[in-house]
């Protein structure tokens, strides 16, 4: 049981990790620190953006239309947060004593 929960503690904070690495890339994109011209670039933005997708596509169709104000990621991020931190462990000492 042990074991299961500390996979699933792990992968949360791999998708937190690669949610940061998403927007934070983002940033730079719209800054034009980076550029999408570049295909090494590109080719990372991709890549998390396929990744991220997924996720970010089911809480889009629950939330509200706020234009070019995207809040799927920090929704997501509150999820993440919430099962990592709060139920993930009283799950684990409910399941355990």
């Amino acid at each position: 049981m042990n074991a299961l929960f500390g996979i699933l503690d792990m992968l949360l904070s791999v998708a937190f990790f690669i949610m940061i690495v998403h927007i934070v890339f983002s940033w730079l994109i719209t800054f034009q620190v980076l550029n999408m011209r570049q295909p090494l670039v590109a080719q990372i933005w991709e890549g998390l953006s396929r990744l991220l997708e997924p996720i970010y596509q089911p809480i889009r169709r629950w939330l509200p239309n706020t234009g070019g104000l995207d809040l799927a990621p920090l929704v997501a991020f509150l999820i993440i947060i919430a099962l990592r931190d709060f139920i993930l462990p009283d799950l684990y000492r409910a399941l355990v004593v």
